[in-house]
């Protein structure tokens, strides 16, 4: 059972919403993660589990829908020695319980959910997970657990934490509370603090294959042609949430596009490099600037594999160089509020003399 998310005219979005999808919080089900899923629940039951878990892959391969499953699942059965858990196959909870229906409304006591807070001011979400958010768990952790249990961190995602609520997250990791939980979301694990890395346990889900991918797109009731759809499935590179905000931008037809600009590099057609910047910078076109900047990212980074394999490190190091200089520009473009098409051209100018050389 899942609850499909409603906006609310009064409050702010949601960092990880799809139009018309349930969140991650109000998903019962989860795709294809079954061993991950396995490995949470028998080290619940075996009464001795790690209080900080790094749940580590690419976005939207799962993560954040495994780890609101295992909260409601330790909120609905504190107790690891209870029959329920020895008897449980999996970490599936009634989505009708009462434990469910507050985590799917973010109204549990004994569950805090971190992430980039939106910004009412400037109308936007802030560009990093602040320290003042990862120090709600001082007062948190602090206080007795609403329903004498459990309580349980979501770090959503770890990835966003500037440096000083990297080191905030440690020093609450460093001195865990008894009966608590940090299940921490990281989309790239070996770039967190070697210290988070050393007090928490890593667990890493696989990306999708593409037949799940495209049979997961049917049961959310992801519309398209068969063709666009497995399009899309493919070239979601193992996300689901991927696949589905390419179908609901087009993002196949961004993808041939951009194919078409880079096909002849270092040359490159200036008026359609701009057309494609237009299209996807027009107010509004969020999903479709991320998709054309992880497109750009995927084109730098499968040239660098490629070259490594067939012409050795030098070139290689040309295009992985490319990449993190394409990584950069967006980055310092979201911190600075800059103008997007002109980071989007600079990013394909950034191939084109990558290909130069």
């Amino acid at each position: 059972m899942a609850l499909r998310s409603t906006a609310v005219s009064d409050a702010a979005p949601e960092i990880d919403a799809l139009d018309g999808l349930p969140l991650p919080r109000q998903r019962g089900d989860l795709v294809d993660q079954s061993a991950a899923e396995r490995t949470l629940l028998d080290a619940y039951r075996s009464g001795r589990v790690h209080h900080g878990w790094i749940l580590g892959g690419p976005k939207g391969i799962g993560k954040s829908t495994l780890a609101f499953r295992f909260a409601r699942f330790v909120l609905s059965h504190p107790d690891p020695r209870s029959p329920a858990v020895a008897a449980a196959r999996d970490l599936s909870v009634d989505m009708g319980s009462a434990v469910a229906r507050r985590i799917a409304g973010g109204a549990h006591a004994d569950l805090l959910h971190l992430r980039r807070p939106w910004d009412e001011k400037n109308k936007r979400f802030k560009t990093d997970l602040p320290v003042d958010e990862v120090r709600r768990t001082v007062s948190f952790f602090g206080s007795t657990a609403g329903e004498g249990g459990w309580r349980v961190a979501i770090v959503d995602a770890a990835d966003d934490l500037n440096a000083n609520a990297a080191n905030a997250l440690l020093k609450v990791l460093e001195e865990p509370p008894p009966r608590s939980l940090f299940l921490v979301i990281a989309h790239a694990p070996g770039r967190l603090l070697p210290t988070i890395r050393s007090r928490c346990r890593r667990l890493d889900l696989d990306p999708l294959a593409p037949h799940r991918i495209a049979g997961a797109l049917g049961d959310f009731g992801i519309e398209g042609d068969p063709a666009t759809l497995a399009a899309a499935a493919d070239l979601a590179d193992g996300s689901l949430r991927r696949a589905i905000l390419l179908v609901q931008n087009d993002g196949v037809k961004l993808w041939r596009g951009l194919e078409r600009i880079v096909a002849g590099m270092p040359d490159f057609d200036v008026r359609a490099a701009h057309a494609f910047a237009d299209h996807v910078t027009v107010r509004g076109a969020d999903d479709g600037f991320d998709i054309a900047v992880d497109f750009l990212l995927d084109m730098a980074g499968a040239r660098a594999r490629t070259e490594l394999a067939s012409r050795g490190g030098a070139v290689a190091a040309r295009w992985a160089e490319a990449h993190e200089a394409v990584a950069r520009l967006v980055a310092r473009s979201e911190a600075l509020n800059l103008d997007r098409k002109a980071a989007i051209l600079a990013a394909i100018r950034t191939l084109a003399e990558a290909a130069r050389n």
